[in-house]
């Protein structure tokens, strides 16, 4: 009987070597797909998303508030001097931008009442036609090997509204000009606005991969 007991065991033992392999690999096996599956996955829902944006028709806001965008303000512990410049700069246009804005009241003022004002003391008109961002950088001229580094800065600063209008300084556009009239044409017209920072890019940074490297490094350009 004891002997008997003894085959068994050791037959047991046989068979229950394989078995232990099998699911171990199986679990190893497991463990090391899901890792590399999950990188695949997120790259395909971003490319969907960057499709469906850069696709996405443009349909203008009814308010002019819609239209306002107000950039986050960096927490900075010691002072910068490059920060320091901005911030006066800033200032500076905060100051110009309301003078602007008076000025622009006083001006339609004196046209209400039958003067002779002049029109262009305002703001471009801005954009109320239609369109896409991919077909505003087809225009500007932008290779579509770009459009991705575009559709990541013009993301950040205006969420593809060419209407888009800083509440501060008064910078305009889809790629945000400041001020708005450095722009050849109108920097509220998305095609005018991306040919402007097309040459932007390329003249200051040599490309706009190097630019979008800058952007993500110091989040302004």
């Amino acid at each position: 009987m004891a002997s008997l007991n003894g085959k068994s065991v050791s037959r047991w033992s046989r068979f229950r070597a394989p078995v232990a392999g099998l699911a171990v690999a199986g679990f190893l096996g497991a463990a090391v797909i899901a890792p590399f599956a999950l990188p695949s996955a997120q790259a395909d829902a971003e490319a969907m998303a960057f499709q469906e944006r850069i696709h996405q028709e443009f349909t203008p806001n009814v308010t002019a508030e819609a239209d306002l965008v107000y950039a986050d303000v960096p927490t900075i512990q010691m002072p910068d001097p490059e920060e320091e410049r901005k911030k006066k700069e800033a200032e500076a246009a905060a100051k110009a931008a309301k003078a602007a804005e008076e000025a622009a009241k006083a001006a339609q003022a004196a046209q209400a009442a039958g003067g002779s004002a002049d029109a262009g003391l305002g703001a471009p008109p801005k954009y109320s036609g239609g369109g896409s961002p991919a077909e505003w950088m087809a225009a500007a001229g932008i290779p579509e090997a770009d459009w991705g580094y575009v559709d990541y800065i013009a993301s950040k600063e205006s969420t593809w509204n060419p209407n888009a209008t800083n509440a501060s300084s008064g910078a305009c556009g889809l790629i945000q000009a400041y001020p708005c009239s450095k722009v050849p044409g109108n920097g509220y017209d998305p095609v005018d606005n991306l040919r402007w920072a097309s040459g932007y890019a390329v003249d200051r940074y040599g490309s706009w991969a190097a630019a979008y490297a800058f952007w993500t490094a110091n989040h302004w350009w």
